[in-house]
């Protein structure tokens, strides 16, 4: 028998222990096995993924970007959320503040989340320049709370949140996630609207090197790929991670945050 798969994946929260725990036995039952190693951050993630410790990563989009560049290009994605395909950046200010666009942040206090955050901080730095808003004609306000996550508390989108209701910032800058779970209805209702909200572009992704054989990757992915959410015993896991369904990747998705991390210089290592 051969040996199973290791994945490894980024201890953001308590019940990532819970999810892969779900994942190993949800494996264990079938011809795939795997088992799951828990980071601190991203950082330690990529190097483990590069150093051949584990055999896949469940990687950012910068985490992603950050391997693809270390590794010139070799790695590869194997598979995404649904979720993960279109995932989005949301630019909110308080509800009633008239805003509309990114052109009504131009000299305005814009609360940014950790810097390593791509949904709270690269990209909507990126997106502005795009719309021709220059970074030094917007008063920043980064809020570094949760670095080496890569923004996946989403606490520092919290704070993002705190600084515009108590008038020291006048918009923030939200994941969809957040902005869905949280920022829109569920803990804040009416407090805040959303003045622009960004193309879709990709997030989350399982990533090998090239190294991995087909013969050992093709079988977990044919597992992945039949978890389904109709099916009692795969519904709990799948809902805590966020999706309905697993995908193959779409790497056109990632095309924003490769030009973002170079426009702002941004380093393939952590």
């Amino acid at each position: 028998m051969s040996k199973p798969l290791i994945v490894g994946s980024v201890a953001y929260t308590p019940n990532v222990v819970t999810i892969w725990e779900g994942m190993r036995d949800y494996f264990g039952d079938g011809q795939a096995e795997m088992d799951f190693v828990l980071f601190s951050n991203y950082g330690r993630q990529v190097d483990a993924l590069l150093d051949q410790t584990i055999d896949l990563a469940w990687n950012t989009n910068l985490a992603w970007v950050r391997t693809v560049l270390q590794t010139r290009g070799e790695c590869r994605a194997i598979a995404m959320r649904d979720t993960d395909t279109v995932f989005q950046t949301v630019i909110v200010a308080r509800a009633g503040a008239g805003a509309d666009g990114l052109e009504s942040i131009r000299g305005k206090r814009l609360a940014l989340g950790s810097k390593d955050s791509a949904q709270a901080a690269i990209l909507p730095l990126h997106y502005l320049k795009r719309e021709g808003v220059d970074v030094d004609d917007v008063d920043l306000i980064r809020i570094n709370s949760d670095i080496g996550k890569h923004g996946d508390t989403g606490r520092s989108e919290l704070d993002a949140l705190s600084a515009v209701l108590d008038d020291r910032a006048d918009f923030a800058a939200l994941g969809i996630n957040t902005w869905n779970g949280i920022g829109r209805e569920e803990l804040m209702p009416g407090a805040f609207e959303a003045v622009w909200e960004s193309p879709t572009y990709s997030h989350c992704n399982f990533t090998a090197l090239p190294g991995l054989s087909d013969d050992r990757v093709a079988p977990w992915l044919d597992a992945l790929f039949a978890m389904d959410w109709d099916n009692p015993a795969h519904q709990p896991i799948l809902e805590m991670e966020g999706l309905r369904t697993w995908v193959p990747p779409k790497l056109d998705g990632y095309t924003s945050l490769f030009e973002a991390v170079d426009e702002q210089g941004i380093s393939p290592r952590w």
